[in-house]
């Protein structure tokens, strides 16, 4: 016979994943076990696995979430608004935004992807595609030089996720740089640089001479 749900289900359900991808992100995945797990939940084990199969299906569960949650987000900020360079500027400010309250959730996707099965992992990349493609096409729509080619695509793609991935190693949110602001000197640095258009163009022709 199924089991009946509590009337609190969800929010126990909730409350496990957070608490778990906090302990996770502070004492690393592995270092983690069930029982710690179970007393930070202040939960049995075996009540813990009435919401979950395994560790495994909890770490799962929180990356799995946490990316859709980005493409939702991105989705919704650039959608009604008119020009590319506006949802470029919306894209990377909702990444941003989700980034800055989700820091454990960054340290999770980015050190212990690997731990899950190879069927996960295939379906927590497949959502990344899915969020890198959205920006790649963005940028291709900025491109008025034709910089971006097949050839250079997904380096400048992921030179862009470089910089918000990691940021959670360094970047203080509640600091004197909010994340709209910080989204906004992204948006800048990558696209303007800080060099004047016309020098930076003598420099490329100028190594471009070198190189050959």
């Amino acid at each position: 016979m199924a089991r009946t749900r509590s009337e609190n289900y969800d929010g126990i359900h909730q409350g496990i994943l957070t608490t778990a991808c906090g302990l996770f992100a502070r004492q690393g995945y592995m270092r983690s076990s069930i029982a710690e797990l179970a007393d930070a939940c202040k939960l049995s084990r075996g009540a813990l696995y009435h919401y979950f199969d395994s560790k495994e299906a909890i770490l799962f569960a929180i990356l799995d979430a946490h990316v859709r949650q980005m493409i939702v987000d991105v989705e919704a900020a650039v959608a009604g608004v008119p020009t590319a360079l506006e949802q470029f500027r919306a894209a990377i400010t909702a990444i941003v935004t989700l980034n800055a309250r989700s820091t454990h959730e960054q340290r999770l996707i980015l050190n212990d992807l690997s731990f899950l099965s190879e069927d996960e992992q295939k379906t927590i990349k497949a959502l990344e595609r899915q969020l890198v493609d959205m920006v790649s096409d963005l940028l291709i729509r900025l491109d008025t030089e034709g910089k971006i080619v097949k050839r250079t695509k997904k380096v400048y793609t992921m030179m862009l996720f470089g910089i918000l991935n990691f940021s959670h190693t360094w970047y203080d949110p509640t600091g004197s740089i909010d994340p709209e602001e910080f989204a906004d000197m992204v948006v800048d640095l990558f696209l303007k640089g800080f060099t004047p258009a016309e020098a930076a163009k003598a420099t490329a022709a100028g190594r471009r001479q070198r190189v050959g």
